[in-house]
């Protein structure tokens, strides 16, 4: 086993817009602490976010419907952790499978800081009636704060995955439409954002519509084929690609989804557009504010965290009485 000196295990094993949200903190920290070695524990598909990273960052792959299924794979998960030599755990995650490998390390006497999810203040923010209306903290600063409950305090030494790289200077604005995302309520209704879509268009500027690959990737081409200047990307490109696709940006317009987190990280601002989840809820994109977001703040907002299969009240007025043209006219306001 390797020595246990200077190394520090992250754990977020998912979903993908939440392991981006590690990044500005895990590359700060590796900065500022070059004698440490940083383990981050999660899936394969997402370390390929983590681009340009610091030299003593490398990974553990988390293999959830593989090598790490079931009660075996448990086990074999807590046995990946311990190779790693970790002497400390910052544990983003706080789920069952992180819990057990926490409980692990701590029974061996090693420090582990776990992130405070506060699940009782994000229920009280979700009431239909008598919320509480004091926003959540952002989940990024919550990453930072387990670092300095571990005695490893880190100041921001990130940018963007992407600091020198300029944008365009000529008059042609380029614009990125991320239209999906996983849940109904986070999702602006698509007829609507076709209009957002064709109205960019007519005003000459450049758009590329991001997705999945499926019906997502052909709804999209559809909208490709029916308005000029407008480019789907959809399942065309890795996500290194997309990552450097969305650098070059001028702003990308993106639902409470990974491609909001993803477009932060290349250093592009985003307007993000909210229905069932909010700002409030703390998982805005690094260095977003709640300036460039898009939402009607309805009493019944937010009426989830993370995203819900329909709308709790069955009318959806946080998005259907969301204008397009209200979204078009802030996307012209901040490129201009």
């Amino acid at each position: 086993m390797r020595s246990r000196k200077n190394t520090l295990l992250v754990i977020r094993m998912s979903a993908l817009g939440d392991v981006a949200m590690t990044v500005p903190v895990i590359y700060s920290f590796a900065r500022q602490y070059p004698d440490w070695e940083v383990k981050v524990l999660t899936q394969g598909f997402f370390q390929k976010i983590f681009l340009d990273r610091p030299a003593n960052v490398s990974f553990i792959t988390a293999d959830p419907r593989g090598r790490h299924r079931g009660l075996p794979g448990l086990i074999r998960l807590v046995r990946d952790a311990h190779r790693s030599g970790a002497c400390t755990v910052a544990d983003f995650h706080n789920v069952f499978r992180s819990w057990i490998v926490d409980l692990s390390f701590l029974l061996c006497g090693h420090s582990v800081g776990i992130v405070r999810k506060k699940r009782k203040d994000r229920r009280r923010l979700t009431r239909l009636q008598g919320k509480e209306t004091s926003p959540q903290r952002s989940f990024i600063l919550r990453y930072f704060d387990v670092l300095q409950r571990l005695g490893l305090p880190a100041g921001v030494h990130f940018t963007s995955l992407f600091p020198e790289r300029k944008k365009g200077t000529g008059p042609e604005r380029r614009i990125g439409i991320a239209p999906f995302a996983r849940y109904f309520t986070k999702t602006y209704p698509l007829q609507m954002m076709e209009k957002v879509v064709g109205t960019l268009s007519g005003e000459g500027m450049s758009v590329f519509l991001f997705g999945s690959r499926g019906r997502e990737a052909e709804l999209l081409k559809e909208w490709e084929e029916r308005y000029p200047g407008v480019t789907a990307v959809a399942g065309t490109l890795t996500i290194d690609r997309e990552l450097e696709l969305m650098s070059s940006l001028d702003l990308m317009v993106s639902m409470d989804s990974a491609n909001m987190h993803l477009a932060s990280l290349a250093g592009t601002r985003v307007l993000s557009v909210w229905g069932g989840t909010t700002v409030q809820c703390g998982f805005i994109g690094w260095r977003q504010t709640e300036e460039d977001a898009v939402c009607l703040h309805l009493p019944c907002q937010p009426c989830s965290i993370a995203g819900t299969p329909e709308c709790p009240l069955g009318h959806f007025d946080c998005m259907k009485n969301l204008n397009p043209e209200i979204i078009c006219k802030k996307i012209t306001d901040l490129v201009r």
